[in-house]
């Protein structure tokens, strides 16, 4: 489902939890409500990608299901895990960026009140390259910390 579908389909769920529908309070609601599967779909992903075969052996040498989770899905998970924080973090941004339609505050906030509703072009361009910039940012430490915990 599209973020923005999810920011007014939730509405009556914010209004419930937060008391209002505009600001960043409300913003919060969607933004977890569209991270938290997000991010499950990811976790999922990384754990399916551990070879059988190195569950099998931690099984065989009688290793409990705690352990196997902890000791050997964890671990051997963790490049996975931490890329796909980095994703969903990434996302969160571009989701923030939504929530200014909504009234949400941010970076879509200040690029939707001074740049689209004045017609400042250039205020826009700026808030677009601040975004990219944060994005890459963003995306080579998730990478170093990927490549730091990846132990192939």
């Amino acid at each position: 489902m599209p973020f923005i579908v999810l920011l007014v389909a939730i509405m009556p769920f914010t209004r419930l939890l937060v008391g209002t529908t505009i600001g960043t309070d409300a913003a919060i609601v969607p933004l977890t409500v569209g991270a938290i599967p997000f991010f499950a779909r990811l976790v999922e992903t990384s754990l399916r990608e551990v070879p059988p075969d190195v569950i099998a052996a931690a099984t065989a040498m009688g290793a409990t299901r705690r352990q196997i989770v902890a000791k050997v899905l964890l671990r051997e998970a963790l490049p996975g895990l931490v890329a796909g924080l980095s994703i969903t973090v990434i996302a969160l941004i571009g989701y923030s960026a939504m929530a200014g339609a909504i009234g949400g505050g941010g970076l879509g906030d200040l690029a939707i009140r001074y740049g689209y509703q004045r017609f400042e072009t250039d205020f826009m361009i700026i808030i677009v390259v601040v975004l990219v910039v944060l994005v890459q940012i963003l995306q080579l430490v998730g990478d170093g910390f990927v490549r730091r915990f990846s132990h192939r």
